[in-house]
């Protein structure tokens, strides 16, 4: 790894930017790259338990732009992804996303199609604002679950 990498991964370590790096991670991996923000949440949490509801919150709100960003390059992308129509699958999920709309935004924390996911609803134009919200709602129920089975876990 380059040394700057490391420079600012100790920068992001450091307590006074505990919350901006939950935020910084879970936009990114809310974006098409290959990364989640889970341990970062779980790990600040085991740290710093009072600031749980802060944590969750952030990625929450992280993680909901990440999607809506993704829903935007989906949005760009509609002409470019006209050569895709000729798959048989293309019939599918199309006829899948409209007929569940913006709902579907809620699947958006399913690893390896969420994030897609986000980018199609931009791409067959769904309402935004109502896609946001249920990727908001779908991220948020998300970091609880897993962060509350994981204290349980290891509680003990």
């Amino acid at each position: 790894m380059p040394p700057w990498i490391h420079h600012v991964l100790a920068l992001l370590a450091l307590p006074e930017y505990s919350l901006s790096t939950v935020f910084l991670v879970s936009f990114l991996s809310a974006t098409l790259l290959p990364m989640g923000s889970e341990p970062v949440v779980f790990g600040l949490i085991q740290l710093s338990p009072a600031l749980y509801w802060s944590v969750i919150f952030t990625a929450t709100a992280g993680n909901t732009l990440g999607g809506a960003v993704d829903w935007w390059i989906g949005y760009g992308a509609n002409r470019v992804m006209a050569k895709s129509r000729d798959s048989t699958n293309y019939g599918v999920a199309l006829r899948w996303l409209k007929q569940l709309g913006p709902k579907a935004c809620l699947l958006a924390w399913l690893p390896l199609v969420g994030d897609p996911l986000c980018a199609v609803a931009g791409w067959l134009r769904l309402p935004f604002w109502p896609c946001v919200i249920y990727m908001a709602v779908g991220k948020f129920a998300r970091y609880m679950l897993i962060t509350s089975a994981l204290q349980g876990r290891f509680a003990n």
